[in-house]
């Protein structure tokens, strides 16, 4: 990865990097009007010598000393899993730096020949040059050429303002001069190549070369590099982008300056000016490739280290996500979406999010039906009752007790709780009560009063607590309706949950970063797995049994997908919220339907009848190339005691 560890080389330090291209240009360079080597440093000096002595009258220039720690800034850019590049983001500067050796010699001949063919003979100034330049000056009585070496152009960059003036054009001799003191040519080149801008948004020669020609510095051609060096002076009005023709001019420009100093052939040239130029597009606004996964990486990473580290500091981060998986995962929300229409459900949105019990790395987050209609990532951000969906943390709670088993009865009764001034009686879905059961079966069923009750027994503080274990940090109240989801919770948390049900009790916390870097390689986030065993291994495996009861014979029976699964529908309050969060050993997947504005989506609507089948399908995709996996039963494990 590029780093800017090249620029705190001290000058005096060994030079391998800059000595072939030192020699190359020693051994080729021409002077014009037959100046020879010896003259052109003598002159050098005693210019040099006299502007050191106008340096007393710039005793505020700043101290060039500071770029021995220069980090310009970068942009930050956001892979998956596999290293696909899925966005890139940044402020005003879009960079990234890279080292000198990583960049075409095509590219750095070309720059230096159009302008500063001299560049490693003078000590920051060319007397050739600034002679020439004050000539025209005095003549037009302004400041009309400015004679700048590539030091003083540096300079003028990084520390002046661009107002063209003597005191100005003095001050840049100056400090070219102070920094041709501490650093190398080498140095100075990677640190001026690294710095200018090309036009478009594009600040450094990567990512101009990744913008006009969709590869990197180190594989232009000369054509190309030629082209790029041409734009330098004027970056917009030589753009091909915008003005084709004014870029091959000055493209044969370049070239010429390069025939002319003997650093290419005429017939080089000639073939470099007729190569077609195969143009990229301008990279600096481009659109997120996933933009559900990138903005929610986004806010995790501004959460951390501020807007201003993401947009400046140069941020390599991968994702937990495979391109194509999210991809897939999409067009199943958009067609499950298209199903619903042609059953004639008005719901507005569905969102889906996947989670691997192995690693809690989110493998999927579709944060609704059409990213470009709607920005708000509903997997993330929206918090929507979860009604049934939510029973398995009470029934957990109620089995991990060492009070409960399966097989444990439960009355399904009428029952009344007073709750402030009122009484709060729970009913079941269609009213009727079913008497004495196992809480195997009210589960399997989803009867909601044994749920209730349940909740009562074992304590809802305890039954929170297992929730915030889970990695669930949405607000829950210890109200007496929470064990039928009358809360708010989004589809990452159940879906996240739900993972360490599927690893029978193992869990990390649900990441969508894998790790991320600085732009020097540094490691600034790690999020390798580190799961611990946080639930009692008897009482998940009862769970999941029971809870694989619920799509063989229960409210799931939609959800079938020719392989062990376990899960669990949710149907809110008047319908507005329909759900299925289940799991096999290698995939953890919440699916949700509903409306933004909370909108009923109608009698009968159930989350066994609408989003199971949303859930089947997305599984018969993800799991085409995955082995049939097995849970552990719970005879493996030793039964909690009674406390």
């Amino acid at each position: 990865m590029a780093t800017t560890s090249t620029v705190r080389q001290k000058k005096g330090e060994p030079e391998q990097a800059q000595r072939p291209l030192l020699q190359f240009m020693l051994g080729t360079a021409k002077y014009a009007g037959g100046t020879i080597l010896g003259v052109t440093m003598l002159t050098s000096s005693v210019v040099a010598g006299g502007l050191v002595g106008l340096a007393i009258s710039f005793r505020n220039l700043p101290d060039v000393r500071v770029l021995r720690n220069y980090v310009p800034t970068e942009t930050s850019y956001i892979y998956d899993i596999e290293g696909k590049l899925l966005d890139s983001l940044h402020g005003e500067h879009n960079r990234e730096v890279i080292k000198l050796d990583e960049i075409s010699p095509e590219l750095k001949r070309a720059v230096l020949a159009i302008e500063d063919s001299h560049f490693y003979l003078h000590e920051g100034i060319n007397p050739n040059s600034v002679g020439r330049a004050l000539m025209v000056n005095i003549q037009s009585g302004n400041v009309v050429e400015g004679g700048s070496t590539i030091t003083m152009q540096l300079v003028k960059n990084l520390f002046l303002s661009r107002e063209r003036t003597v005191s100005r054009k003095l001050a840049e001799a100056v400090l070219a001069i102070r920094v041709e003191q501490i650093f190398t040519k080498d140095q100075i080149l990677e640190m001026y190549l690294n710095t200018i801008y090309w036009g478009h948004n594009s600040y450094g020669v990567e990512t101009a070369a990744q913008s006009y020609f969709n590869k990197s510095a180190s594989e232009l051609s000369l054509a190309e590099a030629t082209m790029m060096a041409g734009l330098i002076q004027a970056p917009e009005d030589y753009s091909p982008f915008i003005n084709y023709k004014e870029t091959k001019r000055r493209q044969s420009l370049v070239l010429q300056r390069m025939e002319e100093v003997g650093w290419i052939t005429a017939q080089e040239a000639e073939e470099a000016k007729t190569t077609p130029l195969l143009l990229g597009q301008p990279t600096a606004w481009k659109s997120s490739e996933l933009p559900y996964i990138t903005e929610a990486v986004v806010g995790e990473l501004q959460r951390r280290f501020g807007e201003d580290a993401l947009l400046k500091g140069g941020m390599r981060v991968q994702t937990t996500v495979d391109y194509d998986f999210q991809k897939m995962a999409e067009e199943n929300v958009a067609d499950a979406h298209q199903k619903l229409r042609s059953r004639g459900l008005y719901a507005d949105q569905v969102a889906l999010v996947a989670v691997d019990p192995r690693t809690h790395f989110v493998k999927a987050l579709v944060g609704g039906v059409n990213y470009k209609e709607s920005q708000f990532n509903r997997a993330i951000q929206s918090l929507r009752q979860p009604g049934s969906a939510f029973k398995p943390f009470v029934y957990y709670t109620a089995f991990a007790s060492g009070e409960y088993t399966p097989g444990s009865t439960v009355e399904d009764t009428p029952v009344r709780y007073r709750d402030g001034s009122a009484y709060y009686e729970p009913q079941n879905y269609g009213g009727s009560f079913a008497g004495p059961m196992s809480i195997r079966a009210a589960l399997i069923q989803s009867r909601n009063v044994p749920a209730v009750k349940l909740g009562q027994s074992v304590g809802l503080d305890n039954v929170i607590e297992v929730c915030r274990t889970l990695g669930i940090k949405s607000p829950l109240d210890p109200v007496i309706s929470l064990p039928l989801g009358a809360i708010g919770i989004t589809p990452l948390e159940l879906a996240g949950a739900y993972a360490t049900f599927a690893s029978n009790g193992w869990h990390s916390d649900p990441t969508i970063i894998v790790r991320a870097t600085d732009s020097s390689g540094n490691v600034i986030l790690d999020n390798t797995p580190k799961p611990r065993q946080v639930l009692d291994p008897w009482a998940t495996a009862s769970l999941t049994a029971v809870l694989k009861g619920v799509i063989n014979e229960g409210t799931a029976t939609k959800a079938q997908i020719g392989r062990p699964a376990a899960g669990k529908t949710g149907t809110t309050t008047s319908e507005r919220d329909v759900w299925f969060v289940g799991y096999v050993p290698q995939l953890s997947v919440a699916v949700w339907i509903g409306n933004d504005n909370y909108r009923p989506l109608g009698a009968g609507v159930t989350g066994g009848g609408y989003a199971a089948p949303i859930w089947r399908d997305f599984m018969g995709e993800a799991l085409k190339d995955e082995p049939v996996q097995y849970f552990p039963a719970a005879s493996k494990f030793p039964r909690p005691s009674k406390p």
